[in-house]
């Protein structure tokens, strides 16, 4: 025991440098972990607004896309609202100039059978057709 009470003046500064090594180890190794869960937590920060950036530019684009897909519709169903009204106005046109033929032949023949009549009291060439029903009632025109 008298040789480690001899060594006690080279062992005590060596114990308080392993001391101290230990102990600057354990800063190191503790401010290591700190800067790598730092580290971490930046890089995880990083990626979860890079992520909110990409979800928000996604939900961005979506947004956009319902509004032109509901401005398209709005559109498709204006525009079939406006084919079937123009539907109609065609289909009355029809109608009307179905009704404007019926009546046009019908006063054709009216004036055909005036004529006659005409013709059977008054003897001699009837009177000429006014320009505008010439050809319809096949008389030529006379005088221009």
């Amino acid at each position: 025991m008298n040789w480690l009470l001899s060594l006690a003046p080279v062992l005590t500064p060596i114990c308080g440098m392993i001391g101290v090594l230990g102990g600057a180890w354990l800063l190191h190794r503790q401010a290591k972990r700190k800067q790598d869960s730092e580290a971490s937590f930046a890089e995880s920060q990083s990626f979860i607004t890079a992520v909110t950036t990409v979800t928000e530019g996604f939900t961005g684009l979506l947004e956009q896309q319902r509004a032109a897909n509901a401005q398209t519709l709005e559109r498709v169903t204006t525009l079939e609202a406006r084919q079937i009204d123009l539907e109609r106005k065609v289909e009355t046109l029809q109608e009307e100039q179905r009704q404007w033929r019926r009546w046009k032949a019908a006063a054709v023949d009216y004036i055909h059978q005036l004529r006659t009549l005409v013709g059977k009291l008054y003897p001699g060439p009837p009177p000429p057709a006014p320009r505008e029903i010439a050809d319809d009632l096949g008389d030529p025109v006379q005088g221009t």
